[in-house]
C-alpha cells in the first residue's frame, strides 16, 4: 500500500502488503490481538482485523547461532549442558534435570523449546519435561509418557514431537514398537501416533519438517539382535512407520541428526563401539552410504544438529568420554574436535533449536 493511501473497505484474510510508513511486510489477520475470531461480524473488513508485521525467527535471533543442549547421562546424573553449534569450544552448564537419571530420549525441540523424557534411575521414568532453550535454568514438567520407559528416541518437527520404541523391563523379549506423540508448544501427557514395524529399542533418529527417521537398533522378541533396518512415518499424521531402507551395518545406541535434507548417523555397537558415520537423503528411499569417521568410535551418545553442522557428545568406547566432535552435513568427510562436556557420560541424550524438522 502507498503511502498516504487509504484502506479498501474489504480484506481478504492472509492478504499482504508492504507498509511504506514502517518499511516492513505486513499480513492481515482475521480478530484483533486478544480477541476471539468469532466474535466479530463482518470477517474480511478492517473492522474484523489487523495488519501484523511479519517477522522471522531464526536461531541466530534466538541464540546467537544454533543452541545444542545434552541432557542427563550414565552415571546417572541431572547436568544439562549447552553449546553454540556454529562455534567450536567446552560445553557450558545450563540447568538440571528434575532427577538425575540416563538412557532418556530426545531430539524433539523447536526454536525455544527443548523436550527431554523418559529415562531410568531405580526404575522406568514415563515423564516429560522441557526447557526454554535460549535461556539457561532447569526443567519444567511436561506431562506423562504413555508408559514407563528408557532407551528410546523420538524427532519431530517445529510443532509435534513423535517418540518411538523403547524397553519397560530389563529384557529386550519386553521391547515395545508403540510410537506416541506431543505438541511443543503445548503442555499435557503423550498421546497415540501409531506402531513401529517392529519393536526396537537403541535406535537412531532424525527428521527433516514433513519425515521422521528411525535408525537401526536392537529388534526385541525372544531373539533380540542389532538391526539395520531403517524406517520412516509421516510426522504430521497418524499411523505406522513404513520401510526407508538399510544401513550399512546393525547397530545400536546411534548418533542421529542432520538437516531438512541430509540425515546422518554416527557411532553405534555392532557389536562393539564403531567409529562409522553415514547418511541418507531424507526425502528419499534407500540404503545408506559412507560419510566419513568420528574421531574416536563410540556408541550412546548423544547429538545436536544446525542447519550445517552436527555435533555428537559423549558416548562410550566403552570407556565414557566427555568428546564433542563435529561435521559439516552437506560435505562428506572425518569428524573434527570441537570441545569437551561438562563430565563424561554414556546414554546421554540432546536436542538443538537449529535441527532438521525445523527447516
Amino acid at each position: 500500500m502507498a503511502h498516504g493511501e487509504n484502506a479498501p473497505l474489504n480484506i481478504t484474510p492472509g492478504a499482504i502488503r508492504f507498509n511504506t510508513d514502517s518499511m516492513k511486510l505486513e499480513y492481515f489477520r482475521i480478530g484483533m490481538e486478544g480477541g476471539s475470531t468469532s466474535s466479530y461480524a463482518g470477517i474480511g473488513t478492517m473492522a474484523a482485523g489487523e495488519w501484523v508485521q511479519i517477522t522471522t525467527d531464526t536461531p541466530d535471533i534466538q541464540t546467537g547461532g544454533t543452541r545444542g543442549l545434552r541432557f542427563g547421562g550414565e552415571p546417572s546424573t541431572d547436568t544439562i549442558d549447552y553449546i553454540n553449534v556454529a562455534s567450536t569450544g567446552n560445553a557450558i552448564d545450563f540447568g538440571n534435570l528434575s532427577e538425575s537419571r540416563g538412557a532418556t530420549g530426545s531430539n524433539i525441540a523447536s526454536r525455544t523449546r527443548g523436550v527431554t523424557y523418559g529415562g531410568y534411575n531405580s526404575g522406568y521414568k514415563n515423564e516429560i519435561e522441557f526447557v526454554t532453550i535460549p535461556s539457561t535454568g532447569n526443567v519444567t514438567d511436561f506431562g506423562n509418557l504413555l508408559s514407563s520407559k528408557q532407551q528410546f528416541n523420538g524427532c519431530g518437527n517445529a510443532i509435534r514431537g513423535v517418540m518411538f520404541g523403547g524397553t519397560d523391563s530389563g529384557s529386550h523379549g519386553s521391547d515395545v514398537n508403540t510410537m506416541e506423540y506431543i505438541t511443543i508448544s503445548q503442555t499435557g501427557n503423550s498421546v497415540d501416533f501409531g506402531d513401529c514395524s517392529h519393536k526396537i529399542t537403541g535406535s537412531g533418529a532424525m527428521s527433516s519438517s514433513t519425515r521422521g527417521i528411525i535408525y537401526g537398533g536392537i529388534i526385541g522378541g525372544p531373539s533380540p539382535a542389532n538391526t539395520n533396518l531403517i524406517d520412516f512415518f509421516t510426522i504430521s499424521t497418524l499411523g505406522n512407520s513404513a520401510n526407508f531402507g538399510d544401513a550399512t551395518a546393525a547397530g545400536n545406541e546411534y548418533f542421529g541428526g542432520g538437516n531438512s535434507v541430509r540425515g546422518i548417523a554416527a557411532g553405534a555397537r555392532t557389536p562393539s563401539a564403531t567409529n562409522v558415520i553415514e547418511y541418507i537423503t531424507i526425502a528419499a528411499l534407500g540404503n545408506a552410504q559412507d560419510f566419513g569417521d568420528l574421531t574416536t568410535g563410540r556408541n550412546g551418545g548423544a547429538d545436536a544438529s544446525s542447519p550445517t553442522r552436527v555435533c555428537f557428545m559423549g558416548g562410550a568406547t566403552p570407556t565414557r568420554q566427555n568428546i564433542i566432535d563435529y561435521v559439516e552435513i552437506m560435505s562428506k568427510g572425518n569428524a573434527l574436535d570441537f570441545g569437551d562436556l561438562t563430565q563424561s557420560v554414556n546414554e546421554n541424550s540432546g536436542c538443538s533449536n537449529g535441527h532438521g524438522g525445523l527447516g
